[in-house]
């Protein structure tokens, strides 16, 4: 006996548009906030607040982003701050990739609790790792240098969590792999270079993202580490727009501020497409 079904109350079409609905308006209050930015960074300091709010202008001008420039070493504090990411970026990639494969397939005494260890380090907040590690770096005479930057976020949360994100997706690839490369003379570093490296790609994607807006963001150790203004990075920049009477340059800060969207903008264009992978799947896909 044929039974037959209710039919549906919202067919393809009206769930595909209820979705990009519901996600337009959850994009909102993160989209509308750069909009406005980017906007006012074109429009002259007398309209940037001016009543009702708009995101246009009748007399548009790039003159702050010239005055950016002008104002104080900024070029020099932007080129810190992307060379100082990428490096750091550099150093996580290396370092995580060897630590996560040597966690998922390397086995050795100790080798669970050592990682837990290793976690407990996201459980640490850098403020109270701080003084002592301003003590330690100004013994060596690290303080005022971009090398307190590199070595504490290289080897400080970023890592963990790049390591952890590695060792995960080095679990998930088929032991048939390494099995294979094994028969074919390769040894442990042959089949992490040459075969399992290869295949992060998505994970490695998204390590690369997380821990370059990481370092790319870092507003407290700079401010602790560093006193020269040629040495700053683009966080301590940003708070250095100010009139001869204290008060705050704000065409000229928004125009600074969206030149610093440009980079992540860029790395996560790059990458996009490996870092969203790496969030939907997990080794191999079938």
């Amino acid at each position: 006996m044929r039974t037959e079904t209710a039919p549906r109350p919202f067919g393809p079409l009206a769930r595909r548009i209820a979705l990009y609905a519901a996600l337009i308006v959850l994009a909102a209050p993160f989209v509308i906030p750069t909009l406005w930015m980017v906007a006012s960074s074109f429009k002259p300091l007398s309209e940037i607040f001016a009543s009702p709010p708009s995101f246009f202008t009748d007399s548009p001008t790039a003159a702050a982003y010239g005055e950016a420039f002008a104002f104080q070493p900024f070029a020099r504090q932007y080129f810190n701050s992307v060379y100082i990411a990428l490096v750091v970026t550099l150093i996580v990639l290396l370092v995580s990739g060897l630590a996560g494969y040597a966690f998922a397939r390397i086995r050795f005494p100790g080798r669970n609790l050592l990682f837990v260890v290793v976690l407990i380090g996201l459980l640490v907040p850098s403020e109270v790792t701080i003084v002592p590690l301003f003590q330690m770096f100004k013994q060596a005479g690290m303080v005022n240098t971009h090398w307190p930057l590199i070595l504490v976020t290289a080897f400080a949360a970023p890592c963990v969590l790049a390591t952890f994100i590695m060792r995960q997706f080095f679990i998930a690839l088929p032991v048939e792999l390494e099995e294979a490369a094994r028969l074919d003379g390769l040894g442990r570093f042959g089949i992490w270079r040459r075969i399992c490296l290869p295949l992060a790609r998505p994970a490695l994607s998204a390590v690369a993202i997380l821990t370059f807006l990481s370092s790319w963001n870092l507003y407290l150790e700079p401010t602790v580490y560093l006193t020269s203004p040629e040495l700053f990075t683009l966080p301590q920049a940003l708070t250095r727009f100010t009139d001869p009477y204290g008060g705050e340059m704000w065409n000229t800060q928004l125009a600074a501020a969206t030149m610093t969207v440009v980079p992540v903008l860029v790395v996560f264009l790059i990458a996009q497409r490996q870092f969203v992978e790496s969030l939907a799947h997990s080794g191999l896909k079938g």
